[in-house]
């Protein structure tokens, strides 16, 4: 499988539509060089999202308890794909997606639930993905619509990682989220609504990721303001700027590895449950028949 690559003076992507619309590598040129600035996907690894350099969340992101949700008096059993008993990061990403159109700087591709068998939604919708670069940006435009004939809950994110180092080892990143709370979490899931940020997880101000892990939901930004990659030696600075209907963004920092996760998501873990229960914070929009809600986020190398 050979990715579709976009390619300018500042970006290089690698894209897969057969492997749910995911990507493989996502390059920025610094020094005449390629430097990988998305976790690298092994060849092998092509045909598995989870290993991808980042993948789409649709209809919801992150993890739904016991594989299912309440919504409108009705309860939904979906297929657990997590050791833990969740459904986790929608279904969009386990099918491939139709192109539309492409060259060397944009694709857009498709996704019609209704065309596979077996999808663990109970809802039928359709997706759209549009990739492209332009001078120091590159963007990305999602959206999901209702295609059932009753409304349907939703949420759809990206889940994109980035490497803790750029230019060399020793060219560590420091982080900024304009995130003023988060969602305490039990085993990722959430039970109540988001509180202040504990120091833990506070990335308001420029900090390193630090080597403790985390995993955690945070919410209520702070209006505009982008989420920040500086890299000290390279001097290389990157910024996250995400529409804002993304109101949540989940940090994930494993232990002792070179690539940690910053994912712009609309609905906040087990959001489906959460809207249910009438939480705030949930993140969750309902969509009549035939509604559709779009979204993008843009990665921007700043000079």
């Amino acid at each position: 499988m050979k990715p579709h690559v976009l390619e300018n003076d500042v970006w290089q992507i690698g894209l897969l539509p057969e492997t749910g619309m995911s990507t493989a590598f996502g390059r920025i040129k610094h020094g005449g060089a390629w430097l990988d600035f998305m976790r690298p996907t092994a060849e092998a690894s092509y045909r598995y999202p989870s290993d991808c350099a980042s993948f789409l969340l649709v209809p919801w992101s992150n993890r739904l308890r016991d594989a299912r949700f309440r919504f409108r008096g009705k309860t939904y059993q979906l297929a657990s794909n997590m050791r833990d008993g969740t459904a986790i990061h929608g279904v969009g990403r386990e099918h491939p997606w139709a192109v539309e159109r492409a060259d060397g700087r944009q694709l857009a591709a498709s996704f019609d639930s209704r065309a596979h068998e077996n999808i663990a939604f109970p809802f039928a919708f359709t997706a759209r993905a549009a990739f492209r670069v332009e001078g120091q940006r590159f963007r990305c435009d999602l959206a999901v619509r209702n295609e059932s004939r009753e409304p349907m809950p939703a949420g759809f994110g990206h889940h994109p990682y980035f490497q803790r180092a750029l230019a060399g080892p020793t060219d560590t990143v420091r982080l900024a989220i304009p995130c003023a709370q988060y969602f305490e979490l039990d085993n990722c899931l959430p039970s109540a609504p988001p509180v202040p940020v504990d120091p833990r997880v506070d990335f308001r101000n420029l900090r390193p990721l630090g080597d403790a892990p985390i995993d955690d939901c945070l919410t209520d930004r702070q209006g505009d303001a982008p989420v920040r990659f500086s890299f000290a030696e390279s001097g290389v600075r990157i910024a996250l700027e995400f529409d804002w209907l993304f109101a949540n963004v989940v940090l994930y920092v494993p232990p002792g590895k070179s690539f940690f996760a910053v994912e712009p998501v609309t609905n906040a873990n087990d959001g489906f449950n959460l809207y249910d229960r009438g939480i705030a914070g949930s993140g969750v929009f309902v969509l009549a028949p035939g509604e559709e809600r779009a979204a993008s986020f843009a990665l921007t190398v700043q000079s």
